[in-house]
């Protein structure tokens, strides 16, 4: 029996009504047929995230159409600032276009971001594009043990909310300079005094599981209200499931078995145990966080991504203007 999905923006239940509008992979691919792939298979592979299967035919077919659409966006964005300053009669101070990137742990939205920061800037419009993770604005190691919800990292209550609401406005107030906090993988944990500094440029994406969240409260403000674009990455369960095993299987491996690592512990595990550990985090952690937090905010993104078993994009939802 075919299986039909529940998720009313699932490709088979997408109603004709819709304020999406639904787009085939071979339709998207052909709004590429004359744009030249600007990135070689080397820095294809230097962007791909561990367990990622980006190659140059996705990057052509997929994502450059939707660098170039996100490149539009910013730069008629810009002209309608500068249209209305001079209406205005005040100079010009347009600020960045900020792109919202959300979706599971291991669906690929890491790599989507980075790949994206690369695409955008080779575009004239928008030569200058900084990424900032919200793993930088998750509370320190220590504050989450005080708190008593260090096995809740990555839940909505595990981030400083105000301190990213605060950078987020500081951008989009076209700041000369605006600071924000370090997270190493390694280390598992916030770095003190160490920042990544975003300098008014043409876009800022921003990368993370809840970045589409509404507000908690009826009169607080939504990380998302502060985007001009957000994408959400999508994709069966079952495949995320199978894709954080085998991210963890490959970081067992490689990452891991860095002796500063948080994770080193995990190294010199069996298959089988690496295997039964993954599933413990999964089923535990990452499901019920996608399912209670992430997944509820896929209708508020712009476009949507549809990802297959394979990592590969199968079709695109657009949001109508």
């Amino acid at each position: 029996m075919e299986r039909v999905s529940s998720d009313p923006l699932a490709p088979q239940t997408l109603p004709s009504l819709s304020p999406y509008r639904r787009i085939d992979r071979a339709d998207w691919a052909r709004l590429a047929a004359d744009l030249d792939q600007p990135l070689s298979e080397t820095e294809v592979v230097e962007i791909r995230g561990i367990g990622d299967r980006l190659d140059p035919t996705e990057v052509k077919e997929v994502y450059l159409p939707l660098s170039r659409l996100l490149s539009l966006y910013a730069t008629s964005t810009k002209r309608l600032g500068e249209a209305t300053n001079q209406f205005l009669r005040e100079d010009d101070d347009t600020t960045p276009f900020v792109v919202g990137v959300a979706g599971s742990v291991a669906v690929g939205k890491s790599t989507i971001a980075r790949l994206l920061r690369e695409l955008m800037s080779r575009w004239p419009g928008t030569p200058r594009v900084e990424l900032v993770t919200t793993d930088g604005f998750l509370y320190p190691n220590a504050e989450l043990e005080r708190r008593g919800i260090m096995d809740r990292k990555g839940f909505p209550e595990s981030y400083d909310r105000r301190a990213l609401i605060e950078f987020l406005t500081k951008v989009k107030s076209g700041a000369a300079e605006v600071r924000a906090p370090f997270y190493s993988h390694i280390r598992y944990d916030i770095v003190p005094d160490a920042h990544v500094v975003v300098r008014r440029p043409d876009v800022v994406i921003v990368e993370g599981l809840n970045v589409l969240q509404p507000p908690p409260a009826p009169n607080d403000v939504a990380v998302s209200d502060l985007f001009d674009f957000s994408i959400y990455v999508d994709a069966e369960l079952d495949h995320i499931a199978q894709w954080y095993v085998d991210r963890f299987l490959a970081l067992r491996q490689g990452a891991f078995t860095n002796p500063s690592s948080y994770f080193n512990v995990f190294a010199h595990l069996t298959d089988e145990e690496a295997v039964t550990t993954a599933m413990g985090y999964w089923n535990e952690i990452n499901l019920p966080n996608l399912i209670e937090n992430v997944m509820p905010t896929k209708h508020r993104a712009t476009l949507v991504l549809n990802k297959g078993a394979s990592h590969a994009v199968e079709s695109v939802l657009l949001r109508k203007l």
